[in-house]
């Protein structure tokens, strides 16, 4: 998987690209944990994410926010972080100006930023959201979701309580043309410890039932 180095907006970004072999393929972009918390791109559920949509013939990338690895800055409780999104996005699509579709996937705090992201480029046609911190961080910005998605969580997260997933999930399936797929993983604590290959099954089963339902 070659390493990218791009331009964000306060310095160069880190990232693991892999382009797809056909042509005019389908894009995606992996956002990681917390940067305060130990997040990177090299985080397990964020690889486990890269690995589906690589094989899946997508052309992927996965990036290091600001201040974390090789990437330049410092956090940004989120506005930058955003930021350095919208340029991961803005590189791929320089690089796939023929991209079909446009997917964008999340773990934690990278779920959060990835959900505001697709508030705001409307390309982005679905989404994976991985233990969204619904009980820390506002959602109420997704009125209305522009997008159906996969959201997962662990039904023993310490970090984010179930209960309020659950509540947010709830919402965004009311929203009028939107599906959410909410699946909980029974026994699960919020880095998916020892529940790795149960949440690769459930990502690897919605992407097959969306991408055949697309085709």
């Amino acid at each position: 998987m070659p390493e990218v180095i791009f331009n964000g907006p306060d310095g160069r970004i880190e990232g693991r690209y892999q382009h797809a072999k056909q042509h005019s393929a389908p894009i995606a972009l992996i956002l990681h944990p917390h940067p305060q918390h130990g997040g990177t791109m090299n985080n397990k559920v964020v690889y486990a994410l890269y690995q589906n949509f690589v094989q899946r013939g997508f052309s992927t990338l996965r990036f290091n926010f600001r201040g974390v690895g090789r990437s330049q800055g410092v956090f940004d409780n989120g506005q930058g972080e955003l930021s350095d999104a919208a340029s991961a996005l803005d590189w791929m699509q320089m690089h796939n100006p023929n991209a079909p579709a446009c997917w964008i996937a999340g773990f934690s705090f990278g779920a959060w930023i990835s959900m505001q992201l697709m508030m705001r480029r409307p390309e982005i046609t679905g989404f994976i959201s991985i233990a969204p911190p619904a009980s820390s961080n506002d959602f109420t910005f997704l009125a209305p979701c522009p997008a159906s998605g996969l959201i997962v969580h662990g039904s023993d997260d310490e970090v984010v309580p179930v209960g309020s997933v659950d509540k947010l999930a709830q919402k965004l399936s009311s929203q009028k043309n939107i599906t959410i797929d909410y699946r909980v993983v029974k026994g699960c604590n919020h880095f998916f410890k020892n529940h790795l290959d149960e949440l690769v099954g459930h990502i690897d089963d919605y992407l097959e039932k969306s991408l055949v339902e697309a085709a």
